[in-house]
């Protein structure tokens, strides 16, 4: 059934807009105008593209300039991870209580308030309803459902265990997101901190220290060492700011092409990991994303091989990346996952050591949620220390700024004070 959205006039005379599945445009004026609606335009939603109509009084198509307008929210929208989890969840819960897949898909788009994934999840509905695999269906949103999430659905499908696939990625998907809301959280103080110092520093060298040394010039007083490299750094920077603010972006979006580039990756990549505090971190996000991702996808009956093609892509750094995917051929070839794993140096002893047990007894899924959550308290212990000693050491670095400033500003202002008093 063809999906569209509509704009138009509701029995209050409010304008309103959403999206709706209908056989035609004239059977969506019907059904909307029992709602009280009066529709002005319709689009109907064609996958990259769209066809407008501007419906007059018999509701057919007008065509026009107008036709042309463009629907500046669809670019704007963004599906949410958080939009996804929840989707998730409550599919699971719909599934396990027996509704039919294509009901479930039909309620939830109903209810969401995003017209971008309700479009989405109608679209899937759409491809399901026609006979495809689910797995195939969200396969074609590549952006929305991520290669973990389809392969994942498409094991609960061939295992007839749907409702139990959904739950445990929705398990992950909220583990994960509040993992990187523990980590961004960390991060958030720090950089606002530093970004306001730069924000004093710039300030001061270009307002307030001019005119001070305006003042100097004009008493012909000899200014300390401090005072005239501050002096000469804030002329620098008065004259030349219009040149550094752009040569600095400009690095910025270089380093920034350059890392996205394979090569960049590989060496920015390993760089971060040998960063004093923020390396080991890093290792251990990596670890934890490795161990629960592995952990769900296998429980979940994805093979191995297919499970470590999948989880390199998820762990966040190409270091850890090769080192699974060699793994991956080791595996393929026969060797035991923890040989190779504990070979790279990249994973702590106590990881292989775990993997190694859980071979051996056959419960590889537990040892390795045993490890994911070992791993996860351990960040979150990182990441109190991390900002317990970052808060007072960027607030000791702008006090040492400030205190600069101010003493080289101060200091020829008591000599000359001393001197008249002499």
């Amino acid at each position: 059934m063809p999906v569209y959205e509509y704009k138009g006039f509701n029995a209050q005379g409010k304008a309103v807009q959403g999206v709706q599945e209908a056989d035609g445009p004239r059977a969506l004026k019907a059904v909307l105008r029992k709602d009280g609606i009066l529709l002005t335009e319709v689009f109907e939603d064609k996958g990259s593209g769209k066809t407008k109509a501007k419906m007059g009084g018999s509701g057919s198509a007008k065509g026009g300039l107008l036709s042309k307008e463009v629907d500046f929210q669809k670019y704007f929208q963004r599906i949410s991870a958080q939009e996804v989890s929840l989707f998730t969840r409550q599919l699971a819960t719909l599934t396990r209580a027996g509704i039919p897949l294509i009901e479930c898909l039909t309620a939830l788009a109903e209810q969401t308030d995003n017209d971008k994934f309700k479009r989405v999840l109608s679209q899937v509905k759409d491809r399901v309803n026609e006979g495809a695999p689910f797995a195939d269906a969200l396969r074609e949103h590549p952006k929305v459902f991520n290669h973990l999430y389809v392969n994942m659905v498409r094991a609960g499908e061939a295992a007839g265990a749907l409702d139990l696939v959904l739950t445990r990625l929705a398990d992950y998907n909220e583990k994960q997101m509040e993992l990187r809301q523990k980590v961004s959280g960390a991060l958030t103080y720090p950089v606002i901190m530093i970004i306001f110092a730069i924000l004093v520093v710039f300030i001061l060298m270009t307002v307030v220290v001019p005119r001070v040394s305006k003042l100097f010039e004009d008493i012909g007083a000899t200014l300390p060492w401090s005072t005239r490299l501050l002096i000469g750094i804030s002329n620098f920077v008065s004259s030349w700011w219009f040149i550094i603010i752009p040569f600095f972006g400009l690095g910025i979006y270089l380093i920034r092409r350059y890392i996205n580039t394979d090569e960049g990756r590989q060496k920015y990549d390993a760089f971060v990991l040998r960063v004093p505090i923020f390396g080991r971190l890093i290792a251990m996000v990596a670890t934890t994303r490795f161990s629960s991702t592995l952990a769900t996808l296998l429980s979940s009956g994805v093979p191995m091989l297919s499970a470590l093609d999948i989880v390199k892509t998820v762990v966040g750094n190409h270091q850890y990346s090769d080192v699974i995917e060699k793994a991956r051929e080791n595996v393929r070839e026969g060797e035991s996952l923890a040989v190779p794993l504990q070979r790279s140096g990249k994973f702590d002893p106590i990881v292989s050591h775990m993997i190694t047990v859980g071979e051996r007894s056959g419960e590889l899924e537990t040892m390795l949620g045993h490890v994911s959550n070992a791993y996860e308290s351990q960040v979150e212990a990182r990441i109190s220390q991390l900002t317990s000693v970052l808060e007072p050491l960027i607030l000791i670095v702008m006090a040492v700024i400030v205190g600069f400033v101010v003493m080289s500003i101060m200091l020829p202002i008591l000599q000359i004070n001393s001197a008249i008093q002499g």
